[in-house]
């Protein structure tokens, strides 16, 4: 199999308490800011990869903005970071979300693949982690195998990826992706992920839930 060729089949993984020893520093290079609503369709292109939205994912992306962020955009625009260069070119993103008004949860983490490599990412998540207070955890987050190296970062900050459990709409695919994670993670880093059953309150908060917001 291919990277490219990786199917997006649904992980889930929860941070109960944050390992301090994670979180990184933005090089002066760069600086962060909010992601402004005249750059909605910029924010919307990003996990892309593209300075627009692909026709085929136009509809998902309008869908994914009206089911968690309908009426609460000023919110959405506040938890929403970039790093950008010195320019004020958008290069990376990372937003937090209250879930169903429920669950703490991280959202679209992304950099640009020219920037890929520099630690960019690891830094956007830890400015994001660094605004939750001791009593905002647990926090969630879904993923997909392909971003195989994004759940080695999320496993860096303490992050276990959940066994079981239908999440609202999704199934949770785990035991499908774990041969997927071991062939493309190296092996060190595979044997460090830390799994854990879905815990049975999280099922049922969102058990009756119909629309995708994390």
């Amino acid at each position: 199999m291919k990277e490219e060729e990786i199917p997006d089949y649904n992980i889930f993984m929860m941070c109960e308490r944050i390992n301090q020893d994670a979180l990184t520093d933005l090089s002066p290079d760069y600086y962060f800011r909010n992601c402004r609503p005249d750059e909605l369709e910029l924010w919307k292109a990003f996990p892309f990869d593209s300075d627009t939205v692909p026709a085929e994912y136009e509809d998902f992306m309008n869908q994914i903005i009206k089911d968690s962020y309908s009426g609460k955009m000023d919110t959405f625009f506040k938890n929403t970071l970039f790093v950008c260069t010195k320019e004020g070119t958008p290069i990376a993103t990372c937003s937090y979300w209250k879930a169903y008004g429920k669950i703490n949860t991280i959202h679209w983490l992304k950099t640009r693949k020219a920037y890929e490599g520099k630690g960019i990412g690891r830094d956007v998540l830890s400015a994001i982690m660094r605004r939750f207070d001791s009593q905002d955890y647990p926090i969630y987050l879904h993923t997909q195998p392909g971003s195989f190296r994004a759940i080695k970062l999320y496993s860096d900050f303490g992050f276990q990826l959940l066994r079981g459990g239908r999440l609202g709409t999704r199934m949770n695919e785990l035991e499908t992706c774990l041969p997927i994670l071991k062939e493309f993670m190296s092996k060190k880093d595979f044997e460090g992920l830390e799994i854990i059953d879905t815990p049975d309150y999280l099922i049922r908060l969102l058990e009756n839930e119909t629309t995708i917001q994390f």
